[in-house]
């Protein structure tokens, strides 16, 4: 499916989307009717798990998910959003599509019925979140070893870091020292998958910062 744009101005607000994915995620049938468990988004991407049941009661029969005990499955559908021209837009997938979209928390994922495919795209979808979820949050003064060197834009590399802070005006904003120059730089969360933590030095302020300005001065 492509996307598709509401060009009424009813989704304006984070509100508004929140019930737009519920509402999207809600239908009721002769035989069957969906309803959405959870909904979480991340960035502009909201990642929602819907359950279906029979309405007599039976389980459901599927071929891709294993009914839970209750009868029912639950499964996640990706919903990219976007505001063009202040317009709401989204295209949705379902997990067993294959959605490039994967950094659906994992809250969300043990929410979903088992899948009978052990090579779907489904459990592949998963398996991304799961691997993004673990990219450390590495805390204050935490030394780390990146999975491999990050080239800057000065065309200079670094590998070791300090994970330390700065602040633009109320805001403190993470950001990594390196090691071989002191030098301090912003790394996204898909540069420390693979990391190593090699020592922590937990702290309320920042060490490495006060040295860094310091030889600023």
């Amino acid at each position: 499916m492509g996307w598709l744009f509401y060009t009424d101005g009813r989704v304006k607000s984070y509100a508004d989307e929140k019930a737009e994915i519920t509402r999207l995620c809600t239908f009721e049938g002769d035989t069957r009717k969906t309803d959405l468990v959870k909904a979480c988004k991340v960035g502009s991407t909201w990642y929602a798990a819907a359950r279906v049941t029979n309405r007599d009661g039976t389980p459901v029969e599927d071929v891709t998910y294993v009914s839970d005990p209750d009868g029912s499955i639950t499964f996640a559908a990706v919903f990219l959003t976007a505001y063009d021209d202040g317009c709401w837009g989204y295209k949705d997938m379902e997990e067993s599509a294959g959605p490039n979209a994967s950094r659906a928390p994992l809250a969300l994922i043990e929410l979903l019925s088992d899948l009978k495919d052990p090579d779907s795209y489904a459990r592949d979808w998963r398996q991304r979140c799961r691997e993004w979820a673990s990219i450390p949050n590495y805390e204050e003064g935490d030394k780390i070893k990146l999975a491999k060197p990050v080239t800057l834009t000065d065309g200079s590399s670094c590998q070791i870091v300090t994970a330390t802070h700065y602040r633009r005006g109320r805001q403190k904003r993470r950001c990594y020292r390196i090691e071989e120059t002191g030098g301090l730089v912003r790394l996204s969360k898909a540069t420390l998958s693979g990391s190593e933590l090699l020592s922590s030095a937990k702290g309320a302020a920042s060490q490495v910062l006060a040295e860094y300005l310091a030889g600023r001065e």
